[in-house]
């Protein structure tokens, strides 16, 4: 049980971004990012899209630096993946 997220190496509306994802469930997820104070609009189907300026605020609680290719791996060997051509389901 462990929240992961990777380098912000991602560009995006002139930033750089991480992804938070957890190996247990998105409850798990969804907790670990409310209690850093990350909006909830900021869930992407299976990850949380988090600015580099914040990456430091999720190491610091406690979630655990990866690589893209090793978050991946992690989201989905936990069943978590959803990817973007598969619907996701209703909460």
């Amino acid at each position: 049980m462990a929240i992961y997220i990777d380098r912000p190496i991602w560009p995006g509306h002139g930033r750089m971004w991480s992804h938070l994802v957890s190996d247990q469930s998105f409850d798990e997820l969804h907790l670990f990012a409310a209690r850093i104070g990350v909006p909830r609009g900021a869930f992407e189907r299976d990850h949380y899209d988090l600015p580099s300026d914040r990456y430091d605020d999720a190491v610091r609680a406690g979630a655990v630096e990866v690589g893209s290719k090793e978050l991946l791996r992690r989201l989905t060997a936990a069943g978590l993946r959803r990817p973007k051509h598969r619907p996701a389901p209703k909460p």
